[in-house]
C-alpha cells in the first residue's frame, strides 16, 4: 500500500489493492484532486479514515447509448414537471448530497474538507452540477469532475421521486451531444445500472481515460 507524502504523485491503478485502493493520505488540494481523476482514481474515504484514493478492479460507467429511459419516465418528463439547470447552485447540491438520508447508510462520506474541496474545484471551473428544480424549490441534483471527454460523477441526491434520474438523464443527453466519451459512475450501483450503467475492465477504462485525453 502506498501512503503518500507532499509529492504530487499517485502510483500506477495497476498496483491498487485487490479491492481497488491505490494510495492512501496525502490532502484533498485542487492540484492532487485534478492528478487523481487524470489518472483514474478516486477519494472515498469517511470520517473517522485516513484520506483513501480509489481506482477499482471494475468500473461503473454509462456509454450514451447505452442509456436506458423507461416508458414511464418519458411520460414524466414530457409532463414538464421538472425544469433543469446546469452549474447554478453548485454548494446547494453537495450540501444536499451530503446531507440527504440513504436507506441502508447511517452517514456520508462526504466530508466537511470534501465538500470544502470541491467547491474549490467549481470555482476553478472544474467540478460540475446539474439541478433539478419544481417551481423555486431545488429537489434533485448531481455533481461531478468534468474533464473534457470524460465526466466524473461523484453523487446525486432527490428530494421527490425521479429527480435524480432527470439530472443524470439530462446530464447524459448534454454529454453526447457535446461527444463525450462517457460518464463515469466509478463503483456499482443498482440505481445507476437501471439507467443502463454497466461495469468494465480497469484496463478499458484507462484506455478510454488516455485516449480521451485524461492524462
Amino acid at each position: 500500500m502506498y501512503f503518500l507524502s507532499r509529492e504530487l504523485y499517485f502510483p500506477p491503478v495497476d498496483e491498487a489493492s485487490p479491492e481497488g485502493i491505490v494510495a492512501i493520505g496525502g490532502d484533498l488540494s485542487a492540484e492532487r484532486l485534478l492528478l487523481a481523476y487524470q489518472s483514474g482514481i478516486f477519494p472515498w474515504f469517511e470520517d473517522d479514515e485516513p484520506i483513501l484514493w480509489w481506482s477499482p478492479p471494475e468500473r461503473m460507467v454509462l456509454f450514451f447509448d447505452e442509456l436506458k429511459i423507461s416508458k414511464s419516465m418519458r411520460n414524466i418528463m414530457n409532463r414538464g414537471i421538472f425544469s433543469v439547470s446546469f452549474d447554478l447552485a453548485f454548494q446547494e447540491v453537495i450540501a444536499n448530497c451530503r446531507d440527504i438520508k440513504r436507506h441502508g447508510q447511517n452517514g456520508t462520506w462526504i466530508t466537511a474538507d470534501m465538500a470544502e474541496a470541491y467547491c474549490r474545484l467549481h470555482e476553478l471551473g472544474h467540478a460540475k452540477s446539474v439541478e433539478v428544480w419544481q417551481g423555486d424549490e431545488l429537489v434533485g441534483g448531481l455533481y461531478g469532475i468534468d474533464q473534457g471527454h470524460v465526466f466524473c460523477g461523484e453523487s446525486m441526491f432527490s428530494k421527490v421521486p425521479n429527480a435524480s434520474k432527470i439530472a443524470f438523464i439530462a446530464l447524459c443527453k448534454k454529454l453526447q451531444l457535446e461527444n463525450y466519451k462517457l460518464l463515469d459512475c466509478q463503483v456499482h450501483n443498482d440505481h445507476l445500472e437501471s439507467l443502463g450503467a454497466r461495469e468494465i475492465e480497469r484496463d478499458d477504462f484507462m484506455a478510454i481515460l488516455k485516449n480521451s485525453g485524461g492524462f
